[in-house]
Order: C-alpha cells, then sequence, then structure tokens
C-alpha cells in the first residue's frame, strides 16, 4: 500500500478505531507537539521524534501492522523525556523494570540512549500505556 492510500485509509475525522491513539495525539498536541502521519524523515522507521522542531512522525504502515499506538507511546515517552530536560531526551527515571520481551530492543544501545530507550520500549509494553504516558506528558510538559 502506497504512503497515499494508507493516509487515507486513515480519516482523521475517524478515529473510531483508534480512540487511544487520537487521545495520544491531542494530549501531544497540547503539549506543543505536531504529529504527522507522515514518512519519517528517517528511511526504515516507524515513529520519529524530532528535537529541533517538537514534531512526532508517525508512519502510516504502522496502522496496517496493528501497532500505531505503541509507535505513538513509545514517541510520547520520547517527548516526555525531551520537555523534562529541553533541549535533549534525558531519562526520567521511571522506576519501571523492562520485561524481558522489550530487552533486545534497546539493548543494541549505550549510555544515555540505552536508558531513553529502555523507559520508551517499558512503557510501550504497559497495559495502561496510553494513560501512563499521558500523565508523564502532563507531569513534565506542562
Amino acid at each position: 500500500m502506497s504512503t497515499e492510500s494508507a493516509l487515507s485509509a486513515i480519516d482523521p475525522n475517524d478515529y473510531d478505531e483508534y480512540p487511544d491513539f487520537e487521545r495520544l495525539q491531542m494530549a501531544l498536541e497540547q503539549a506543543n507537539f505536531l504529529v504527522k502521519l507522515e514518512l519519517p524523515p528517517k528511511q526504515g522507521s516507524y515513529g520519529l521524534l524530532e528535537i529541533n522542531t517538537r514534531t512526532v512522525w508517525v508512519n502510516p504502515v504502522v496502522f496496517e501492522l496493528g501497532i500505531a499506538q505503541h509507535t505513538l507511546v513509545h514517541e510520547a515517552v520520547h517527548a516526555a523525556q525531551l520537555c523534562g530536560s529541553y533541549d535533549e531526551l534525558r531519562p526520567l527515571a521511571l522506576g519501571l523494570e523492562p520485561p524481558l520481551v522489550v530487552q533486545p530492543y534497546f539493548m543494541r544501545y549505550s549510555g544515555i540512549r540505552r536508558l531513553v530507550e529502555a523507559e520508551a520500549y517499558t512503557v510501550q509494553a504497559l497495559e495502561n500505556n496510553v494513560d501512563y504516558v499521558i500523565e508523564l506528558l502532563d507531569t513534565h510538559c506542562q
């Protein structure tokens, strides 16, 4: 499916299938982030937070793959990490233990990058991930 047809399949006025996605998108926008349902500038990415423009990119293919909510949650954690420091991603020291299933996704990184990715993947894996990350945005971005 082309990007154009993927985008047309996601009518911004009809989020019936994605109510939590819409809720989280609105929370990001209230925290002064722009959410774009477009191919991210980094090829092969499902999602991307562009720090200097406060833009969250969401690749439309994530809707077809059934991972749209998880992708936006992941990027929203990074948004909260940015709000906490203003100019770079910094861990929020959430005190959450990453489940074993997500560890391979962040263990390839080192230093601060590993810590911020560990938080994003850990929150992404929570059952209440949307509510949790909206609370993070409210706490760190207001």
